[in-house]
């Protein structure tokens, strides 16, 4: 959309030079995903399940407006990663009644 002196405002790109912190670089490994939401955000929590247990490792929340952009870039990069790797197999793991995850 232009503004008032020509400018295409939606165009502009902003350049952010990201840090990532010493302690965030490794990265946390999580095998099981919930998501919950109220009407103002969006609850991502990732969880290590090593059975009998399941903790969790990390919890980001986010506004609607992001989650929805996240679930864009995440099946944007699966479609990638599926074209040069092949298709990744969705099977879901069996769980038992008594290994049910609970939060």
């Amino acid at each position: 959309m232009a503004s008032k002196d020509g400018n295409n405002s939606d165009n502009i790109l902003q350049e952010l030079q990201v840090q990532v912190p010493e302690d965030v670089q490794r990265g946390t490994y999580a095998n099981h995903f919930i998501a919950s939401h109220t009407p103002e955000e969006f609850i991502l929590d990732f969880i290590l399940t090593s059975p009998p247990a399941a903790v969790v490792n990390a919890r980001v929340v986010v506004t609607p407006a992001h989650a929805k952009r996240i679930a864009a870039a995440l099946l944007e990069n699966v479609s990638r990663y599926e074209a040069v790797f092949g298709e990744i197999s969705t099977v879901t793991p069996v769980t038992k009644p008594d290994q049910e995850l609970t939060h």
